[in-house]
Order: C-alpha cells, then sequence, then structure tokens
C-alpha cells in the first residue's frame, strides 16, 4: 500500500503543465473560494452544476488519468452512498397533520343536500410529497434536497481544494496569499511569517504521509495475531505506533528547523526568496472574465428560491 499514490492530498503534479498550472496563484485562488462561497444559499440546481464544472475543468485540463481517476472515483462513490442514505433515511419533518375533511363525512353530505348547493369538482394536482414509497424504503422531497446538499457539498469542498493544491505549487500559493494579505501590514500583521509557516506546512504533508506509510508497514511485516491480543492487546499496538509517528514527525521538524539555523535564517523578512514573480497575463484576465460570468450566472438562477 503506497499512501503517496494512492491518496494524494495535497501533493503538487510537477508534469505535465496543464494550462491550469500556468493560471496565477490569485486567480486560482479566487476561483477556490467561489467554488467554496457560492455553495452557500444555492439551490441544488447549481450544487450539482458545480460537480459537473469541477468534472469538465480535470478532463479539459487534460491532467493525466492516473492522477485523478483513483481519488475522483472514490469521491464519486462515497457521494453517492451518501446521497442514497440521506434520500431513505427519515426528513425529520415528523409533523401530524390535521385532515381538513370532519371524521363524520356524512355530515357535509346532509348539508348539501339540505342546502341544495352544488359544489363544483376540486382539480387534482400531480403534486406528491413522497416521491418513492416501497415497504421500509421511503423518498420524500425534503430527504432527497438534503442528500443532494449533502452529497455535492462534501464533493465540492474536496475536490475543488485538493485540484487547487494538484495544478499549484506551494510556494506559488504561499506567494499568491502574501500578496493578497499585504493589506493586512497596515495593522501590524506577520505576513511574511505567516506565508512562511504556511509554505513548511504544505512541505510537511509529503512527510507525515510517509512516515505513515512506512510504520504502517512495519506492522504488517510483523505479522501480527489480532487475534490472540484482544481489544486491549491492539489498543496497545496501536498506541505505540501513533506515539513513534509523533517522535518521527517532530524528529524530522527538529532536522527541519535545524537546516534552516544552518544556512543562517534568522528571520523571513531578512531571508526573502522570491519564487515566483506574480503578474497577470492575458490568460488571468481571461480567467477572472469568466470569474465574473460565473457569479453573474450564480446570482441570476443559483439563489435559493
Amino acid at each position: 500500500m503506497d499512501l503517496l499514490r494512492s491518496l494524494p492530498l495535497g501533493l503538487y503534479l510537477e508534469q505535465p503543465q496543464t494550462w491550469l498550472h500556468k493560471i496565477d496563484p490569485r486567480v486560482k485562488f479566487a476561483w477556490l473560494m467561489s467554488f467554496l462561497t457560492s455553495y452557500v444559499l444555492a439551490n441544488n440546481n447549481w450544487r450539482v452544476l458545480l460537480v459537473v464544472v469541477l468534472i469538465l475543468a480535470t478532463l479539459i485540463a487534460r491532467i493525466p488519468r492516473r492522477v485523478w481517476q483513483q481519488q475522483m472515483g472514490w469521491l464519486l462513490m462515497l457521494s453517492f452512498f451518501v446521497l442514497a442514505i440521506a434520500a431513505i433515511s427519515p426528513d425529520g419533518l415528523g409533523v401530524d397533520y390535521q385532515s381538513r375533511l370532519p371524521a363524520n363525512e356524512q355530515i357535509l353530505t346532509q348539508q348539501a343536500n339540505s342546502n341544495n348547493i352544488k359544489e363544483p369538482a376540486a382539480e387534482k394536482k400531480a403534486y406528491s410529497y413522497v416521491l418513492f414509497h416501497k415497504g421500509p424504503v421511503k423518498v420524500t422531497r425534503y430527504s432527497l434536497s438534503l442528500a443532494v446538499r449533502l452529497s455535492t457539498l462534501i464533493f465540492t469542498v474536496i475536490y475543488s481544494t485538493n485540484l487547487y493544491l494538484l495544478t499549484t505549487a506551494p510556494e506559488e500559493i504561499t506567494s499568491g496569499i502574501e500578496s493578497l494579505m499585504q493589506p493586512l501590514r497596515r495593522f501590524k500583521l506577520p505576513v511574511t511569517e505567516i506565508a512562511l509557516t504556511l509554505t513548511l506546512s504544505l512541505r510537511f504533508i509529503p512527510l507525515v504521509l510517509e512516515e505513515v506509510q512506512n510504520l504502517f508497514r512495519s506492522v504488517m511485516t510483523r505479522a501480527i495475531n489480532w487475534k490472540k491480543l484482544g481489544l486491549k492487546g491492539a489498543f496497545k499496538v496501536w498506541m505505540t505506533v501513533a506515539e513513534r509517528l509523533l517522535e518521527n514527525l517532530l524528529l524530522r521538524a527538529d532536522q527541519m528547523a535545524n537546516a534552516m539555523m544552518v544556512r543562517g535564517f534568522t528571520s523571513p523578512n531578512e531571508h526573502r526568496v522570491q519564487w515566483h514573480d506574480l503578474r497577470l497575463k492575458g490568460r488571468d484576465w481571461l480567467a477572472i472574465a469568466t470569474l465574473i460570468l460565473f457569479w453573474g450566472i450564480r446570482l441570476a438562477i443559483g439563489t435559493q428560491a
């Protein structure tokens, strides 16, 4: 089991360079925030449209199939299971409706005959709150709407963030965020220090996955008989593994700090490294114009009624 390949969360795809890689990180960050915020107070049609847009963006960008196939497949399967379970679950509207007709319908018949009043026949409407009901399985309009909201939310939040990290280098992310945070310097906030911390944390994600993978392999190669250990013994083994994982991660962090100190690093302001020259180009302005169109469509047809 290779966690770095089967679970590529937070990893950057260096090759091939797609058109998503070449867009300015600030513009891509604005797109990411748009995906995460336009979901609020949106109707289900817009939520489904966000999922479709993310899938089409992955295909149009020509990201290698080996990169997104497994993760997108598992994520779509998870969203489908959430959709199915939430749709057949109780909708939470435990309200007992009072009948509009009296228990004894002869009262209305007698009253109508006595007054000789002929009432027009009521028109039947095709509306039905219960969409499907067979045995214990019951799907209502509210449960289906809630299921669509939950499943699309899971896919949109996870996959949009992963697509951003997949096509944007950690140094580009920190440079873009630092550029966007420049107005906060007026409030004496340590913008450069925050950007440096974010850079180190993004670089630390592969190290965490590597340590988890190595410890998992070490446990599997020892052929432990979990049945003989029992619940208490298995808990002690995994606590030991977790303790060892924490020690290894702290050791890696200490080695990283020593490497920076040896190279004479004292403060971010005195050792600034310009990773990327952030300049908006033609494709960036096209992405910004598309983003404005995106929000125009969202406000026009995506608002929840």
